[in-house]
Protein backbone atom coordinates (compact mmCIF):
# COMPACT_ATOMS: atom_id res chain seq x y z
CA UNK A 1 0.00 0.00 0.00
CA UNK A 2 2.89 2.35 0.65
CA UNK A 3 3.77 2.31 -3.02
CA UNK A 4 0.23 3.33 -4.00
CA UNK A 5 0.37 6.16 -1.47
CA UNK A 6 3.65 7.37 -3.01
CA UNK A 7 2.02 7.08 -6.43
CA UNK A 8 -0.95 9.15 -5.18
CA UNK A 9 1.41 11.85 -3.90
CA UNK A 10 3.08 12.01 -7.30
CA UNK A 11 -0.35 12.37 -8.90
CA UNK A 12 -1.21 15.21 -6.55
CA UNK A 13 2.01 16.94 -7.46
CA UNK A 14 1.12 16.62 -11.12
CA UNK A 15 -2.37 17.93 -10.49
CA UNK A 16 -0.85 20.93 -8.67
CA UNK A 17 1.18 22.01 -11.70
CA UNK A 18 -1.50 22.95 -14.25
CA UNK A 19 -3.11 25.65 -12.05
CA UNK A 20 0.35 27.19 -11.49
CA UNK A 21 0.93 27.24 -15.22
CA UNK A 22 -2.50 28.79 -15.79
CA UNK A 23 -1.83 31.44 -13.15
CA UNK A 24 1.46 32.26 -14.88
CA UNK A 25 -0.32 32.65 -18.20
CA UNK A 26 -3.05 34.86 -16.72
CA UNK A 27 -1.18 38.19 -16.72
CA UNK A 28 0.15 37.53 -20.21
CA UNK A 29 -3.37 36.95 -21.47
CA UNK A 30 -4.49 40.08 -19.60
CA UNK A 31 -1.64 42.10 -21.10
CA UNK A 32 -2.57 40.87 -24.56
CA UNK A 33 -6.18 41.87 -23.97
CA UNK A 34 -5.10 45.32 -22.79
CA UNK A 35 -2.87 45.80 -25.81
CA UNK A 36 -5.63 44.60 -28.12
CA UNK A 37 -8.26 46.88 -26.63
CA UNK A 38 -5.91 49.87 -26.61
CA UNK A 39 -5.20 49.32 -30.30
CA UNK A 40 -8.88 48.96 -31.14
CA UNK A 41 -9.97 52.03 -29.19
CA UNK A 42 -7.30 54.22 -30.80
CA UNK A 43 -6.79 56.21 -27.60
CA UNK A 44 -4.93 59.36 -28.69
CA UNK A 45 -1.43 60.41 -27.73
CA UNK A 46 -1.60 62.82 -24.74
CA UNK A 47 -0.57 65.76 -26.96
CA UNK A 48 -3.76 65.26 -28.95
CA UNK A 49 -6.06 65.21 -25.90
CA UNK A 50 -6.58 68.96 -26.04
CA UNK A 51 -8.30 68.48 -29.40
CA UNK A 52 -11.26 66.83 -27.68
CA UNK A 53 -14.11 69.06 -26.55
CA UNK A 54 -14.72 66.87 -23.52
CA UNK A 55 -11.12 66.74 -22.24
CA UNK A 56 -11.13 70.07 -20.30
CA UNK A 57 -14.54 69.12 -18.86
CA UNK A 58 -13.18 65.79 -17.62
CA UNK A 59 -10.11 67.51 -16.16
CA UNK A 60 -12.34 69.95 -14.29
CA UNK A 61 -14.63 67.19 -12.98
CA UNK A 62 -11.51 65.28 -11.92
CA UNK A 63 -10.34 68.28 -9.81
CA UNK A 64 -13.82 68.46 -8.25
CA UNK A 65 -13.69 64.75 -7.36
CA UNK A 66 -10.25 65.17 -5.77
CA UNK A 67 -11.73 67.90 -3.53
CA UNK A 68 -14.94 66.13 -2.45
CA UNK A 69 -14.17 62.51 -3.35
CA UNK A 70 -14.20 61.13 0.20
CA UNK A 71 -17.79 62.37 0.72
CA UNK A 72 -18.83 61.06 -2.71
CA UNK A 73 -17.39 57.59 -1.98
CA UNK A 74 -19.75 57.32 1.03
CA UNK A 75 -22.77 58.36 -1.07
CA UNK A 76 -22.04 56.67 -4.41
CA UNK A 77 -19.95 53.51 -3.73
CA UNK A 78 -19.44 52.65 -7.41
CA UNK A 79 -16.90 52.68 -10.24
CA UNK A 80 -17.96 54.17 -13.58
CA UNK A 81 -16.18 53.89 -16.89
CA UNK A 82 -17.02 56.38 -19.62
CA UNK A 83 -16.15 55.37 -23.15
CA UNK A 84 -16.38 58.51 -25.29
CA UNK A 85 -16.91 57.68 -28.95
CA UNK A 86 -16.65 59.30 -32.34
CA UNK A 87 -17.98 57.58 -35.46
CA UNK A 88 -18.66 54.45 -33.38
CA UNK A 89 -15.07 54.11 -32.13
CA UNK A 90 -13.83 54.81 -28.59
CA UNK A 91 -11.64 57.92 -28.67
CA UNK A 92 -11.31 58.57 -24.92
CA UNK A 93 -11.84 56.50 -21.80
CA UNK A 94 -12.26 57.93 -18.32
CA UNK A 95 -12.85 56.14 -15.04
CA UNK A 96 -14.66 57.70 -12.09
CA UNK A 97 -13.83 55.63 -9.00
CA UNK A 98 -16.19 56.62 -6.22
CA UNK A 99 -15.84 53.30 -4.40
CA UNK A 100 -12.27 53.22 -3.10
CA UNK A 101 -10.26 55.43 -0.76
CA UNK A 102 -10.84 59.17 -1.23
CA UNK A 103 -12.24 58.67 -4.76
CA UNK A 104 -10.45 59.28 -8.04
CA UNK A 105 -10.98 60.10 -11.67
CA UNK A 106 -8.38 59.13 -14.23
CA UNK A 107 -7.80 58.75 -17.94
CA UNK A 108 -8.11 55.15 -19.17
CA UNK A 109 -10.20 52.08 -18.51
CA UNK A 110 -11.15 51.04 -14.99
CA UNK A 111 -8.30 49.45 -12.99
CA UNK A 112 -10.87 47.52 -10.96
CA UNK A 113 -14.08 46.11 -12.46
CA UNK A 114 -16.46 48.97 -13.30
CA UNK A 115 -19.99 48.75 -11.90
CA UNK A 116 -21.40 50.74 -14.82
CA UNK A 117 -19.96 51.46 -18.26
CA UNK A 118 -21.28 54.29 -20.42
CA UNK A 119 -20.63 54.38 -24.16
CA UNK A 120 -21.39 57.95 -25.24
CA UNK A 121 -20.67 59.91 -28.44
CA UNK A 122 -18.66 63.02 -27.48
CA UNK A 123 -21.29 65.59 -28.63
CA UNK A 124 -23.98 63.79 -26.57
CA UNK A 125 -21.68 63.69 -23.53
CA UNK A 126 -21.13 67.44 -23.82
CA UNK A 127 -24.87 68.12 -23.99
CA UNK A 128 -25.51 65.84 -21.01
CA UNK A 129 -22.76 67.25 -18.79
CA UNK A 130 -23.68 70.85 -19.61
CA UNK A 131 -27.33 70.16 -18.75
CA UNK A 132 -28.63 70.72 -22.29
CA UNK A 133 -30.03 67.19 -22.53
CA UNK A 134 -31.96 65.04 -20.03
CA UNK A 135 -29.96 61.84 -19.36
CA UNK A 136 -33.01 59.58 -18.94
CA UNK A 137 -34.63 60.82 -22.15
CA UNK A 138 -31.34 60.58 -24.05
CA UNK A 139 -30.79 57.01 -22.81
CA UNK A 140 -34.33 55.93 -23.69
CA UNK A 141 -33.93 57.53 -27.13
CA UNK A 142 -30.79 55.39 -27.66
CA UNK A 143 -28.39 58.36 -27.73
CA UNK A 144 -25.90 56.43 -25.54
CA UNK A 145 -25.50 52.94 -24.08
CA UNK A 146 -25.13 51.78 -20.50
CA UNK A 147 -23.98 48.35 -19.38
CA UNK A 148 -23.63 46.87 -15.92
CA UNK A 149 -25.64 48.35 -13.05
CA UNK A 150 -27.69 50.85 -15.06
CA UNK A 151 -29.47 52.47 -12.10
CA UNK A 152 -26.15 53.61 -10.62
CA UNK A 153 -26.00 56.05 -13.53
CA UNK A 154 -28.34 58.31 -11.59
CA UNK A 155 -25.68 58.69 -8.88
CA UNK A 156 -23.09 59.73 -11.45
CA UNK A 157 -25.60 62.19 -12.92
CA UNK A 158 -25.89 63.83 -9.46
CA UNK A 159 -22.08 64.11 -9.23
CA UNK A 160 -22.02 65.88 -12.60
CA UNK A 161 -24.89 68.18 -11.57
CA UNK A 162 -23.07 69.13 -8.36
CA UNK A 163 -19.95 69.88 -10.42
CA UNK A 164 -21.98 71.99 -12.89
CA UNK A 165 -23.26 74.20 -10.04
CA UNK A 166 -19.70 75.30 -9.18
Amino acid sequence: MASSRGHAQKMWKRIDHPPKIKAGNGPQAGQFKTLGSAGESAVPHPLELSEFQSFPVFEDISRHIKEVGAQLVKKVNAIFQLDITKDGKTILQWTVDLKNGPGDMYLGSARLPADTIFTIPEPIFMELVLGKMNPQKAFLAGKFKVSGRVLLGQKLERVFKDWAKL
